[in-house]
């Protein structure tokens, strides 16, 4: 390639380790700035979860900062942590690819597509659909194995790889910040706060309403838009090569083995949500029931012991980048741990809201979880830390428990796909960088973020509660 080609390209965002790394930096640079602090643990007697006590914070002498070495063991650490995550994404990836393999995905996209020839956006719109049913359910990163086949769905519609990441992330996106029967966001937080459990869903209801909207009429605008112009596509090369193509050639038929096994792998998702929803399952049993899967899906298509573990391999190899930027996510996770600084940053956002009117708390709460997401991810890792703070804060200023868990949920949702923590785990799913993604989806997630919060203070305006 030319020097003039190369300078035509411009900025590229870094790789996604790149990044990660480079978080994992900040936060050392962090651990030095800010003093360390710390809020006594206890066990909450009503829940049995193990919350901090409001009133104990103190500043403390960390005795093992961050060093040279510890940056490096970090990434080890991460590793261990985020072990389940990890091995889930391995097993359920590997398990699908049998039936990707199988020809059973190629033919039933390939059903719908005879169906729907001219409404191509018609099955951008069902897809979109099945990907917020997912984040309803709080389906988080089970889902991401899912990504690659909302790519292909895209390309076979005739689109570019930006509609199936967007239709499968954002779709996402709107499920887990709507929090209608999410464990992870609403369920942990109303329980620390004594609220029943999903409480309060006609609400989150509307939310999910808004939200879906949104998302839905930003695929439409891009999609309309790159069928009018394709030089307008965020990945103009690959879609002009891709339009030259015909991405549903090699789809096949429809046949009765690909009907069982679609049929297997829908029963598998319907057992996977009520299995989380109702009886409380986390990755272990995802990871156990998608192993139940590829045994059936083995002997629904005569697949032999051994193949079908090579074919195992060939899909789990797949995500292996996915599941390394997990580890890595975990990693800043494991530093700020180390560095004794999430509880002073939450007393700090304490101070902050005193004698503040409940208006002006709302916001600095939204705020604070939105910004709070870029270090720390995981949902029910923050109300864990957040939300007993902001309990007795919300009794000081009058302001529903039911008011603070949605300001809480939305702050954590919305920026689960936009922020690089979680968002570049995801991305590497799809094949698209951070900087494209960025460029696609910035409008949507700040229409997102200000309805978040104009329907937090309509909640707070109409009395949402119980308290």
């Amino acid at each position: 390639m030319s020097k003039n080609a190369e300078a035509k390209k411009g900025f590229r965002m870094p790789h996604v380790f790149i990044i990660l790394l480079a978080i994992m930096l900040l936060v050392v640079i962090l651990s030095y700035l800010i003093p360390s602090g710390s809020y006594e643990r206890i066990q909450d007697s009503t829940t049995g979860m193990t919350v901090i006590d409001p009133d104990t914070f103190s500043y403390v002498e960390n005795e093992t900062p961050i060093t040279f070495m510890d940056y490096f063991e970090a990434v080890y650490t991460g590793f261990v942590n985020g072990a389940t995550i990890m091995g889930t994404l391995f097993i359920s990836s590997g398990v699908i690819y049998l039936l990707e393999v199988s020809g059973a995905f190629g033919a039933g996209i390939s059903a719908i597509l005879k169906r729907t020839k001219g409404k191509e956006f018609s099955v951008v719109c069902i897809f979109y659909t099945i990907f917020v049913i997912f984040g309803v359910l709080g389906y988080g990163e089970a889902a991401y194995p899912f990504y690659p086949l909302a790519v292909t769905i895209g390309f076979a519609l005739g689109y570019d790889r930006m509609v199936g990441t967007g239709l499968a992330i954002i779709g996402s996106t709107v499920g887990f910040t709507s929090g209608l029967m999410n464990t992870f966001t609403t369920g942990v937080a109303q329980q620390i706060v004594g609220l029943p459990l999903f409480s309060g869903i006609g609400f989150r209801a509307v939310g999910l309403a808004v939200f879906y909207v949104i998302g839905l009429v930003s695929l439409y605008i891009y999609c309309r838009r790159i069928r009018k112009n394709p030089e307008q596509s965020l990945v103009k090369d690959e879609y002009l090569n891709q339009r030259e193509e015909d991405h549903t050639a090699d789809m096949g038929e429809m046949n009765l083995r690909r009907a069982l096994g679609l049929l297997v792998f829908l029963a598998i998702i319907i057992v996977q949500g009520f299995g989380c929803i109702k009886l409380g399952w986390s990755f272990p049993q995802i990871a156990a029931i998608y192993v139940i899967m590829g045994i059936l899906l083995a002997l629904i298509f005569r697949i032999g012991p051994s193949e079908a573990c090579q074919l195992f391999c060939q899909g789990a190899v797949r995500v292996f980048a996915a599941a390394f930027a997990v580890g890595l996510a975990q990693s800043v996770v494991a530093l700020m741990n180390q560095a004794c600084i999430m509880d002073t940053i939450v007393h700090g956002m304490s101070v902050l809201l005193e004698n503040k009117s409940a208006i002006l708390a709302l916001l600095i709460i939204f705020v604070f979880v939105t910004l709070f997401n870029f270090l720390v991810v995981s949902g029910s890792g923050k109300a864990v830390i957040v939300m007993p703070i902001l309990q007795p804060l919300g009794e000081i200023l009058h302001i529903n428990q039911q008011v603070l868990v949605l300001a809480y949920q939305y702050g954590d949702g919305i920026t689960n796909s936009f922020w690089p923590g979680s968002s570049l785990v995801q991305l590497s799913m799809c094949g698209v960088d951070y900087g494209t993604w960025i460029k696609f989806c910035w409008k949507t997630y700040l229409s997102f973020i200000v309805s978040a919060f104009v329907l937090v203070m309509i909640a707070y305006g109409i009395g949402y509660g119980p308290f």
